[in-house]
């Protein structure tokens, strides 16, 4: 089983969410990573313990707000620091967490690699998350029109929770077939996202689980 945990507001993001990963470790994982965003996209990922990822993370990410994080329990591709998430675009510019499985990816990095997508693990996600780029790049389209677009030409489950560079204050979160929640404060300051309530139910005042994406 995999996790998943959002946030953003005006705290430190990175501290929330290794707490959150850790408060995961008991759905059993081989790899954790997080993304946050400012300017730019950081990403630490490590296979192993999220101590391990823990112990990898350095003062950059003082001062980021928004991120994402993941723990990972491997379906395609062993679990190595290329396949763990979070999975950056080829550009550099998006980012993303994905619980569950993309059935038709093959077909999807087929066209993207006949696009001159370059893949650099053997994951679903990151075909996933460059395909979102893809879509994005040939229709200019915001992040929510271009994972909403996207989406439509994705067969099997997911939790996605998405970042974009260009779109710096604004987190994507979707999913089918397998759950995730949105935290709420009542100053409405802060959003948290997760698999499910433990990560998150100590920061907020309710929860809201999303229904399937259509």
């Amino acid at each position: 089983m995999c996790g998943i945990v959002g946030y953003i507001g005006n705290r430190q993001a990175s501290s929330i969410l290794v707490e959150g990963l850790k408060k995961l470790e008991y759905r059993g994982y081989d790899s954790a990573g997080i993304a946050v965003l400012d300017k730019d996209i950081l990403v630490y990922k490590q296979p192993g313990k999220v101590s391990n990822l823990e112990q990898s993370i350095d003062e950059h990410v003082a001062g980021k707000t928004i991120g994402i994080a993941h723990t990972r329990w491997a379906t395609h591709g062993e679990p190595t620091q290329e396949n763990a998430h979070p999975h950056p675009s080829n550009n550099q510019e998006i980012v993303l967490v994905h619980n569950g499985i993309i059935e038709n990816y093959k077909f999807l990095k087929s066209e993207l690699i006949d696009a001159g997508f370059v893949f650099h693990g053997q994951t679903d996600t990151e075909v996933l998350v460059n395909y979102i780029q893809f879509i994005q790049d040939k229709y200019q389209l915001n992040i929510e029109a271009a994972v909403s677009k996207a989406l439509q030409q994705v067969n099997g489950a997911y939790a996605l929770a998405i970042l974009d560079k260009k779109e710096p204050h604004k987190m994507v979160v979707t999913r089918k077939g397998s759950p995730l929640a949105i935290g709420l404060t009542d100053s409405n300051d802060a959003f948290y996202v997760a698999s499910d309530a433990i990560p998150i139910i100590e920061h907020t005042q309710s929860l809201v689980y999303l229904n399937d994406h259509e």
